[in-house]
């Protein structure tokens, strides 16, 4: 008898034992969802779509052209007093005094000399000086033809020089030739560019962007896309601070936004950063950028 009240007394500490395990492993798993339901909610930055300038451009490169130039043969016995060169000039002003005539400048311009040398000319009395107004800078550009039906007269044009790394220069595309060249495939453009501070030198080699296809339109920083195959998609925030994922079409992309064509309208809040912490229909704590 003792010993079945014994065996019966192990059962039954057995299986509060397995009792005790089950409902303790519950406990702690209610613990746990109770603490991390209560969890806030990621915080992620936000934008409000807005309009952007957004643009197509031409690469390529020019040669400085002065805006007008002329140049003198100069007798150095017939000269009456020192040039001086790199001067700048005005209209009428005399550039040279030489013992039969003074020479006048046609126009505002900087004096310089030529750099030929006196071999070239064919004597040692004999040198060249020229007259240069940089005021304005002449690009003659050879536009590849694929680009014929986007270049125009009137079209923006941004030029960079390697002296002033930092600095853009601005100017237009004056004219477009009205045939394409059979030999090199490209149709020639003059461009003009402001050097109204005189820092391009004629002769030196720019950079030249062509601004064309301009549109103001939605814009989305390009953080914020998703990618998924050809598909896009973003995380619109709704009411209550909800996300939705949705499914969106993408124009040009400059500067780090990306032109949107369908998906969004003006106005609405989207995910910009932090895409990793978020997932559709989750509720976030906005940042607003």
């Amino acid at each position: 008898m003792k010993r079945s009240t014994k065996i019966t007394s192990i059962i039954i500490i057995f299986f509060l034992i397995v009792g005790g395990i089950i409902v303790g492993r519950e406990m702690i798993g209610l613990h746990f969802e109770k603490k991390f339901s209560k969890r806030p909610p990621p915080g992620v930055i936000v934008k409000i779509v807005n309009n952007k300038n957004f643009y197509k451009k031409i690469e390529t490169y020019c040669t400085a052209i002065p805006k007008k130039t002329t140049s003198f043969r100069i007798r150095k016995s017939e000269l009456l007093e020192k040039i001086n060169f790199d001067k700048k000039v005005k209209k009428g002003e005399i550039i040279a005094k030489l013992q039969n005539e003074n020479i006048q400048a046609p126009f505002d311009g900087t004096i310089g000399k030529r750099g030929i040398s006196e071999n070239t000319l064919g004597t040692d009395n004999l040198f060249i000086i020229t007259l240069d107004d940089s005021s304005a800078i002449f690009c003659d550009l050879k536009i590849p033809e694929i680009y014929a039906a986007e270049i125009k007269k009137g079209l923006k044009v941004e030029a960079k020089f390697s002296a002033y790394k930092d600095k853009k220069y601005f100017g237009k595309i004056e004219s477009v030739a009205s045939r394409i060249d059979a030999q090199t495939r490209s149709i020639l453009s003059r461009a003009t560019i402001d050097n109204k501070e005189f820092q391009l030198l004629p002769g030196s080699l720019l950079e030249i962007e062509i601004i064309y296809a301009e549109v103001n339109a939605l814009s989305v920083p390009d953080t914020s896309i998703i990618y998924e195959g050809n598909k896009k998609f973003i995380y619109k925030v709704l009411e209550n601070n909800i996300i939705k994922k949705e499914k969106i079409e993408t124009g040009i992309r400059n500067q780090g936004n990306l032109e949107i064509i369908s998906g969004l309208f003006e106005g609405d809040k989207i995910v910009a950063e932090g895409l990793t912490k978020v997932k559709p229909n989750m509720k976030i704590k906005p940042i607003l950028d």
